[in-house]
């Protein structure tokens, strides 16, 4: 390759975006960032928002950290990293098919837990018992990716990217919900459904290897509108997304307010199996036996690194006194930072006696 041919990639990238994409979808060269950037010659700045994500530290800790099963021993069982992956690829088909900008929406999914805590949402519980307030994952998943990664100069992200992490999440009795918040792309709301997709299906096969379902024990009338297998129900679920969203391809009429939404059947359906996970799994389960001990893990190692903040790695003390933050908040970022494993083990190492041998 001649010196300087890559240069025009990027613009070559760009230029394909424009003459492709639906006219609602992002362009990533109108994305802002905080600070200005020299570009990529090869890449687009969704493109190098992806790839930082990818690279972090909190990214590759997913792959030990619970997404249902605390710490499970079976080699099938989904981490949050493999639901990060299949939310990922789920929004990507459905992103693809509206001809909306891929890159944004592999950006967002990719990015869009690494705010989670060790343990699942029991974790998340836990530390917010332990703060006295609501710890929420997906704003802890923005502040890693504006403040914690490059040893707290963050990732300078593009806006859209940042605003899609914080907005995925969703209220308890409808996905479609509007409580938590909207993102202002297409792309952003697309992981917000995608999520909800991959999870309420992933986590029924996960229940029912664990043996806490039977297939007989699922809602038939939800069941009849989605199918009977994991794979039936996505496909059902994303096909009916495209269906009612193809507005969102610039082909059709654009709503009075263009929200991504499925149809009134299949979202009725969808959230009469979610709350059954909630009822069956996520709340009431041999799944969450363990949840007290969670509970007493996280306080106890909360309380222990309040007393002791010495204790807390120097970079995140270093951040913590840059923002002149309570240090509860340097706490949190070490607490929800770990991976269960790791949790265990420095609950371990300091409350529990170790063995002495000569």
């Amino acid at each position: 390759m001649e010196q300087g041919r890559h240069s025009r990639v990027r613009e070559t990238l760009e230029a394909a975006e424009r003459r492709a994409l639906s006219p609602l979808a992002a362009q990533s060269a109108t994305a802002d960032r905080d600070r200005p950037e020299v570009e990529s010659p090869v890449r687009t700045r969704f493109q190098r928002d992806r790839d930082r994500i990818l690279h972090t530290k909190a990214f590759r800790r997913l792959e030990h950290k619970t997404q249902v099963f605390i710490a499970p021993e079976g080699d099938h069982y989904r981490t949050r990293l493999t639901h990060t992956l299949e939310v990922t690829q789920i929004a990507r088909t459905i992103g693809r098919a509206l001809r909306l900008n891929e890159d944004l929406v592999e950006a967002i999914g990719l990015g869009h837990d690494i705010g989670h805590t060790p343990f699942g949402h029991a974790g998340e519980s836990a530390l917010s018992h332990a703060l006295g307030h609501s710890f929420r994952h997906n704003e802890q998943s923005r502040r890693i990716v504006e403040m914690l990664e490059k040893q707290g100069a963050g990732l300078n992200l593009t806006f859209v990217v940042r605003e899609g992490i914080a907005l995925h999440s969703k209220v308890r009795k409808d996905i479609s919900a509007r409580g938590w918040g909207v993102a202002s792309t297409l792309e952003g709301q697309i992981i917000k459904v995608a999520d909800s997709v991959a999870y309420i299906n992933h986590d029924i096969d996960d229940a029912i290897r664990a043996g806490i379902l039977q297939q007989a024990d699922l809602p038939t009338d939800a069941l009849n509108v989605l199918g009977d297998t994991p794979a039936a129900r996505i496909n059902t679920m994303v096909c009916d997304l495209v269906d009612q969203n193809w507005w969102a391809t610039g082909e059709a009429p654009v709503p009075e307010q263009p929200i991504m939404t499925m149809s009134p059947t299949v979202l009725a359906a969808t959230n009469a199996l979610r709350e059954f996970m909630f009822n069956h799994v996520y709340q009431n389960s041999s799944a969450k036996t363990d949840d007290h001990k969670v509970r007493f893990v996280i306080e106890q190692l909360f309380v222990h690194f309040k007393t002791h903040p010495e204790e807390i790695p120097g970079e995140l003390r270093a951040i913590n006194e840059q923002h002149n933050e309570p240090i509860e908040c340097a706490v949190v970022d070490y607490i929800a930072g770990m991976t269960d494993r790791y949790a265990l083990k420095t609950f371990n190492a300091i409350y529990v006696p170790r063995m002495w041998s000569m």
